[in-house]
């Protein structure tokens, strides 16, 4: 009589692990706390984990949805993305059609855009743009605080009001070219008057 076993068929065992996500979720909306208190939303289509690769990482192939909540639980910022790449649980690495929502009004848009938790910072090296509610900026490389208050805009133009009186201020800007706006257009039915825009083309950083 021939011998026969009853183990199931078994397939090798994978060593090089870290190409191969340790969980993989679909469908996602998860509430994650930073020490003890719920401070952020994420919502996915898929989440992949990866616990073999360094560092460590964890992806959103299929878009993210991030919300961030201050101490009343109320959102304070809305993180959105095509893709996006969270390293050691810090680093977030951004990508295609990027939007940053805050509550104090600002808007940023970008293809790129890196995100320190530890550090509270913002940062990208590609076209960047950001509307806040006194001024737009936008320039080739952009750095600032999680809030978007305090930020840096390299090889950058911005409009924002000037005032009626701007004839008595100093409007003086050191190696910075102005281009005044006339709100009413020549050769155009006239508009009510309001305030006037400028337009600052400059080839090096401006700061808040």
């Amino acid at each position: 009589m021939a011998c026969s076993s009853d183990k199931p068929p078994m397939a090798p065992a994978v060593h090089m692990r870290d190409s191969i996500p340790v969980m993989t979720t679909y469908g996602v909306s998860k509430l994650i706390s930073d020490s003890g208190i719920i401070r952020y939303k994420i919502v996915t289509e898929e989440w992949r984990v990866y616990d073999r690769t360094s560092p460590t990482k964890q992806t959103f192939m299929k878009g993210l949805l991030l919300e961030k909540f201050n101490l009343k639980f109320h959102v304070e910022m809305y993180i959105t993305a095509d893709t996006a790449y969270w390293y050691d649980q810090n680093l977030w690495e951004l990508r295609g059609r990027v939007c940053v929502w805050n509550d104090n009004g600002t808007v940023f848009n970008s293809e790129l855009l890196y995100w320190n938790m530890n550090r509270h910072e913002f940062y990208s090296n590609k076209y960047s743009h950001l509307i806040t509610p006194d001024r737009e900026v936008e320039g080739n490389s952009f750095h600032s605080n999680e809030q978007m208050t305090i930020y840096e805009v390299n090889f950058s133009h911005a409009i924002f009001p000037i005032p009626e009186n701007n004839e008595e201020e100093d409007t003086s800007i050191d190696s910075m070219e102005i281009e005044t706006m006339p709100v009413t257009p020549p050769e155009r039915t006239p508009k009510p008057k309001g305030p006037k825009k400028a337009r600052i083309i400059t080839s090096i950083p401006e700061k808040k």
